[in-house]
């Protein structure tokens, strides 16, 4: 059994789904697992991560969309304000998705469906760089 953990420092888009696919496929790739599991743990509290539709655009277009008629920037509905208007809303969007995912690793392949792409869904209104724990574990 080994035990291979990397971190990814990825540069992100403002509000948008940004693909962290080829990244986390490197590091599976250089870890030389055959069978076992990837697990990816985002280090914040206003991004998360996501596996999504990799072929149509316009659904990850519809799932910001969605967002932002689900989770409203009105600085009046929150107290919490204090990196800003779009802080609390983050905040609220990263507890509605997920801050971490696992993928099986068969045959040294990460094991997603043949429409499939893993993003980091930054949820504020500005670029940032987030950190990606990769902890991958197998023979």
């Amino acid at each position: 059994m080994k035990i291979i953990n990397s971190s990814l420092s990825i540069n992100t888009n403002p509000k948008s789904l940004n693909d962290i696919t080829t990244e986390v496929v490197e590091s599976v790739n250089n870890s030389n697992i055959q069978n076992g599991n990837c697990t990816l743990y985002i280090k914040h509290t206003s991004a998360s991560l996501v596996i999504q539709e990799n072929a149509d655009p316009a659904v990850l277009r519809d799932i910001e969309s969605f967002f932002k008629k689900l989770v409203s920037e009105d600085e009046d509905l929150y107290e919490h304000s204090s990196e800003g208007p779009d802080d609390m809303p983050a905040h609220i969007r990263s507890l509605l998705t997920n801050t971490s995912i696992s993928i099986p690793i068969i045959n040294a392949k990460l094991e997603l469906g043949v429409w499939q792409g893993i993003y980091l869904y930054e949820h504020r209104n500005q670029s940032y760089n987030r950190k990606v724990i990769a902890n991958i574990i197998g023979e």
